[in-house]
């Protein structure tokens, strides 16, 4: 993405670099030998519905058929394993693995309720290479790995082919040609350039923003300074402007620019990679349903292709890290046996759970540094997995999303402006600011009154 080069985070480096050195090579480790008589392992996880649940117990029982230790998978949304895991804490009972987000990594970190010394030995034993390096920044926390990243998703540009050669515009290579692209496709061909997020207030249009300012170099907070008003991010709330104006159907949610492109009313779409399976018919639950599309159900996949990455530069990809944490006052030693499991021997059916949202960030081994991102290009999508993403969309597809999921970003991630800006966003502040820039505030105004919304949510801390 449109990136300019941003400050590294020294610290995470730093640790993740002192990890290497003791690991001393990377090379795959054995599984750690647990005794296990009596050993058992329970295990929390946000992948909650049916078919994801059977696809994880799975994993977990051929764990216990290997180990003999036993493996309780309990299903529990992001939401109720923060309250249930304070309670847990204070109880002194607490499961032994939870799958969580990266938001939730700094704010259990932050409380003593995650063990980051097991978590960190576990990203030796698997070899820290071997991880997606923007992941591990992620879940570092004061010099220290404080949870094992799993898998993620990022923001793609789903477009039609066809549709920008006939509007005679080129594949975008950073927001402004994406906002330029977007307004010629109106222009020109009367339909929506790019559909996504956009209404003022809403959960839609905190990702749309936060997708694209951070894509055009903007960062919210640096080194504990608000930079929301600099003018990478000035201009891009410029572009921001442009690219929503480029609609022809009025603001949209998540859902209804899904279904801009699905009708085939939008040339181009900001979304998840869970678009994957839906745009070549493959759920039932969100058909295609452009006009061709009912002749030809793989219309749009056939004519679709994707942006998975912007300013190769400096790319900054918004989307999702998924970890494993292991709580204080868990079994250690069979927790660490069971993540090292599921990142490796029980890793591809791990993410064959949910393919298109489940992008490996452990991308290989010592000996083989791609082989699971190479596999996940060979796992079947959608609910019946009929087909996989290299059948679909080619080989090159997949070696884009390669390139999209290791330049995956959040702001402040990694950093003391974690919690900054993970408050930053649940609570919607850019959001509750935008509609200013659509009744003509200039975008200069509108960045100096999100620093101002977003400063007073930094005073609160």
């Amino acid at each position: 993405m449109a990136h300019l080069p941003r400050p590294r985070i020294a610290a995470s480096i730093a640790a993740v670099a002192a990890i290497a050195l003791l690991a001393g090579c990377t090379a795959e480790s054995e599984p750690r030998e647990t005794d296990a008589a009596g050993q058992s392992v329970t295990f929390w996880t946000p992948q909650t519905t049916p078919e994801r649940l059977a696809a994880q117990e799975a994993v977990a029982a051929a764990f216990t058929e290997e180990t003999g230790i036993e493996v309780e998978v309990v299903p529990m949304a992001g939401a109720d394993q923060d309250q249930a895991l304070v309670t847990g804490a204070a109880s002194g009972d607490v499961p032994d693995v939870i799958l969580h987000a990266s938001s939730q990594t700094g704010a259990w970190n932050s409380q003593g309720l995650l063990d980051t010394e097991a978590a960190a030995a576990t990203v030796d034993a698997l070899g820290t290479d071997t991880f997606n390096e923007r992941a591990l920044e992620a879940v570092t926390l004061e010099g220290q790995v404080a949870a094992v990243p799993s898998d993620g998703w990022t923001h793609v540009i789903a477009y039609r082919a066809d549709l920008l050669e006939q509007a005679g515009v080129d594949v975008p290579a950073s927001v402004a040609d994406l906002a330029e692209a977007a307004t010629t496709v109106k222009e020109k061909l009367g339909i929506t350039g790019l559909a996504f997020g956009t209404q003022a207030g809403t959960a839609s249009a905190t990702e749309g923003i936060q997708s694209i300012f951070q894509s055009a170099g903007c960062e919210l907070v640096t080194d504990g300074e608000v930079t929301i008003d600099s003018d990478e991010c000035t201009e891009a709330a410029e572009h921001f402007l442009e690219l929503r104006n480029s609609s022809v159907a009025g603001d949209f949610d998540v859902t209804s620019a899904r279904a801009a492109y699905m009708n085939g009313d939008a040339a181009m779409l900001l979304f998840s990679t869970h678009i994957l399976d839906e745009l070549a018919g493959l759920d039932p639950a969100n058909p295609a349903t452009c006009p061709e599309c009912a002749s030809s159900p793989t219309f749009l996949s056939d004519n679709t292709e994707f942006v998975t990455v912007l300013n190769e530069d400096d790319p900054a990809q918004y989307g999702a890290v998924l970890s494993y944490g292991i709580p204080t006052g868990a079994n250690v030693e069979a927790a660490q046996q069971y993540i090292e499991y599921v990142l490796g021997t029980g890793y591809v059916d791990t993410l064959a759970s949910a393919t298109e949202g489940r992008i490996p960030l452990r991308n290989g081994t010592a000996d083989n540094p791609s082989e699971f991102l190479d596999a996940w290009g060979e796992l079947g999508i959608g609910p019946a997995h009929e087909k996989t993403s290299a059948e679909l969309y080619g080989d090159e597809f997949v070696s884009g999303m390669a390139d999209g999921i290791n330049a995956v970003y959040l702001w402040g991630m990694g950093s003391d402006d974690a919690e900054l800006a993970g408050l930053v966003s649940s609570q919607g502040i850019l959001a509750g600011q935008i509609e200013q820039l659509y009744n003509g505030t200039s975008p200069a105004d509108v960045t100096a009154s999100m620093k101002q919304a977003v400063e007073e949510v930094q005073a609160g801390l």
